[in-house]
């Protein structure tokens, strides 16, 4: 058989081939993969599965609308199993195998300080939506979680002027976040004039659960005749069994009431709440909360779960506005390019679900309000105070000594940690 009717024959294969290899390129160029780095087990499966939940809504719901730029969102599932190195595998796997365009995910700060260092190598893109320690400000993450001043230090100010509080229980699980926090709250109830006797600060590990002998050392420093609170950084699952030690030991709100950051509609979900009534969360949301908005975005959640016993709380409120936000910087920009949609982000506005707006900062922190509420017997609370408007997200914390002059600037100074008496980017995030 001569070349030339090798090659004839060969043509439509070779033709076909490439026809195929195209049709996959055409298919692969078709599509937005979005990474969900989200525990599924674990201590912290409890808090974490809702979100990923949040973000395969809010993916249906895009897809719905007719995708983004022409082309189909596709998530991206992993399971970094509440096990901090690996939150770091999955991320290098999502951004470097899975080539996605953007990242949801992480609860804890030790998952997200676990992550920084491959988005930042990777130059990937991380929405973060849970409270947290804030110090830090990081050009590769949009930060939709309360910082102190929009959670910890309102609700302080709550205790201390409502309610009258004057001694000091500091409970948190052993990590950055309860620890970074509780270091900024009492230097501000120092501040306020808190004598350093009347503040106690106590950790456990991740998980813990025989808390008899920590709440009864809390009941013991509450007895002391003068009006004692828990400010409460307990994370994950460990929250099940304080509450119910709480209960077995009689600690009513009345007595000594307990105000949580960690502790919303999806951990009282899990719990007999009536002995909890009059305890206390601090959130910048509440899925109480009445508002047109926000009862048509429950339906909506019911009908995507098909459960209308399914909860709505506060990280995953965070993580529809990171959702919208990343959209609305994509639109604006025009490409799913990272460095082309942080560029895109500051400045953008998106509706939160409370009835406000949502703004994007130059330190890649947005506005929230902040509530404060009170526990019911149905598993939702009832608020009992609000900030006035939103309140814009502080990267650095003022009462901090070494941070007094410390802001984070990715729109003029270009720079997580520009001291604006220096005007020097020092430090963590110098770009």
């Amino acid at each position: 058989m001569n070349v030339t009717r090798i090659l004839r024959r060969a043509l439509p294969l070779i033709g076909a081939l490439v026809f195929a290899a195209a049709s996959t390129m055409a298919s692969a160029a078709g599509v937005i993969k979005i990474g969900i780095l989200h525990s599924l087990s674990g201590t912290m499966a409890i808090s974490e599965v809702p979100l990923k939940d949040t973000i395969l809504m809010m993916i249906d719901e895009q897809n719905k609308k007719g995708g983004l730029l022409g082309k189909k969102l596709v998530p991206v599932v992993v399971d970094p199993a509440s096990n901090w190195p690996l939150f770091a595998e999955k991320a290098a796997e999502l951004l470097e195998k899975d080539k996605v365009a953007v990242v949801f995910g992480c609860w804890t700060s030790v998952s997200r300080k676990s992550v920084l260092p491959v988005f930042e190598r990777d130059d990937g893109l991380l929405f973060y939506p849970v409270q947290f320690e804030g110090e830090e400000s990081s050009r590769n993450v949009v930060y939709t979680g309360a910082a102190p001043n929009q959670q910890a230090i309102p609700a302080v100010d709550y205790l201390m002027n409502q309610v009258g509080v004057k001694r000091w229980v500091l409970e948190g699980t052993d990590y950055v976040y309860p620890r970074t926090t509780n270091k900024i709250l009492e230097a501000y109830l120092k501040l306020k004039g808190v004598p350093a006797g009347n503040i106690m600060v106590n950790y456990t590990p991740f998980g813990f659960s025989d808390w008899s002998s920590e709440v009864a050392r809390i009941k013991a420093f509450g007895s002391a005749g003068v009006k004692t609170a828990v400010v409460s950084t307990i994370n994950g699952d460990a929250n099940v069994p304080f509450y119910k030690e709480l209960a077995n030991q009689k600690v009513s709100a009345e007595d000594i009431p307990v105000i949580a950051f960690s502790v919303g509609e999806q951990e009282l979900s899990g719990l007999d709440t009536h002995p909890l009534v009059g305890h206390l969360a601090a959130w910048n949301y509440f899925e109480s909360i009445r508002n047109p908005v926000n009862r048509m975005w429950i339906q909506r959640w019911h009908a995507f779960t098909h459960d209308p016993k399914r909860v709505f709380n506060d990280p995953m409120e965070a993580h529809v506005i990171g959702f919208q936000l990343w959209v609305e910087a994509v639109q604006k920009a025009g490409t799913t390019n990272v460095d082309k949609v942080i560029a895109a982000l500051p400045g953008l506005e998106v509706p939160n679900l409370t009835g406000g707006e949502a703004k994007l900062l130059p330190n890649h922190y947005i506005t929230k309000p902040v509530y404060v509420g009170e526990i019911r017997g149905d598993g939702q609370f009832d608020v009992v105070w609000n900030s006035p408007g939103e309140v814009a997200g502080q990267a650095w914390s003022p009462y901090l000594p070494e941070d007094h002059n410390i802001i984070g600037d990715w729109v003029h100074a270009k720079c997580g940690h520009y001291n604006t008496v220096t005007k020097a980017c020092t430090g963590q995030n110098a770009n």
